[in-house]
């Protein structure tokens, strides 16, 4: 990466042989512009929901002021109207790159990630750094809501096909919130396997069940980044079943030490999405 510039994903270190510098260098991180998979799923201009992308990091370490190991788990928020990602692989070289780096505390750790990762995805982050002594604060959750897996379907599609999608116009509207751990996706250019649970909480008119979790399910055999698949299942249920108001919120399995989880919403209230972990996570 030379100055926050963004590239393409074939451009980055994904799938390719890694030298694990553990020096700081911030140059390791790899932006990739949001623009051109927002304008496959035909977002341009102004988007139809906010939301942040939260990612939580659980192999940092660095070396304080004598030389002693630290370690700690952060959690960074990116805003989603930032104009990048950062691909996940070179976000851990970079985080790899403190192992040997001396540092006078978690303050600067904090301010050296907000610096680089601000940069790298084109928007102010919030970074959290959780140490060992608060280890025991951090509580486990699993997403809340009726869950879809408990329906008995027949699948015979693995790619996302938005036409599945259904809804009752004729009745009054609900608001309902659904749950499935049936998401799975694949790396964009390696096609390695990305686990997650998924929670979409809408009002409007009541969406067929049993066809959107054939929707889901079709994912599997999808090639996208995480942030990219919810946003086209965003798109998708907003299009295809017009709710008045919805959320998409995905909670991914950790690779590398990394675990990224996309939320999207269109609902005033604006209210953020809970970071307690999974149990998969």
């Amino acid at each position: 990466m030379t100055d926050s510039i963004p590239g393409t994903p074939e451009h980055s270190l994904l799938g390719k042989p890694a030298t694990y510098k553990s020096d700081y260098d911030a140059s390791l991180l790899f932006p990739i512009s949001r623009s051109g998979k927002r304008e496959e799923i035909g977002l341009t201009g102004s988007l139809p929901f906010f939301g942040v992308d939260i990612w939580n990091a659980y192999e940092v370490s660095w070396l304080n002021l004598r030389g002693k190991p630290q370690v700690a788990i952060a959690a960074i928020t990116v805003p989603a109207d930032s104009p990048n990602i950062i691909e996940s692989k070179s976000f851990k070289l970079y985080l790899n790159s403190f192992n040997q780096t001396r540092l006078a505390g978690t303050d600067a750790l904090v301010s050296l990630l907000q610096a680089d990762l601000s940069a790298g995805f084109g928007a102010a982050v919030q970074v959290k750094v959780t140490t060992p002594d608060q280890f025991e604060k951090l509580a486990m959750h699993e997403l809340q809501g009726h869950l879809l897996d408990r329906l008995d379907i027949e699948v015979d599609s693995y790619t996302p096909n938005p036409a599945l999608l259904n809804a009752n116009f004729d009745d009054a509207p609900v608001e309902e919130t659904l749950i499935s751990h049936l998401l799975k996706s694949n790396c964009l250019v390696t096609g390695q396997p990305d686990w997650g649970s998924v929670q979409i909480h809408y009002v409007g008119p009541q969406i067929d069940q049993e066809k959107l979790l054939q929707y889901l399910i079709g994912f599997r055999d999808h090639n996208e980044f995480h942030e990219q698949c919810v946003e086209r299942i965003f798109v998708d249920i907003l299009r295809q079943c017009k709710p008045q108001k919805l959320s998409v919120y995905a909670r991914y399995t950790r690779r590398g030490g990394l675990d990224i989880n996309p939320w999207r919403s269109n609902f005033s209230s604006g209210q953020g999405p809970d970071n307690r972990r999974n149990a998969r996570q």
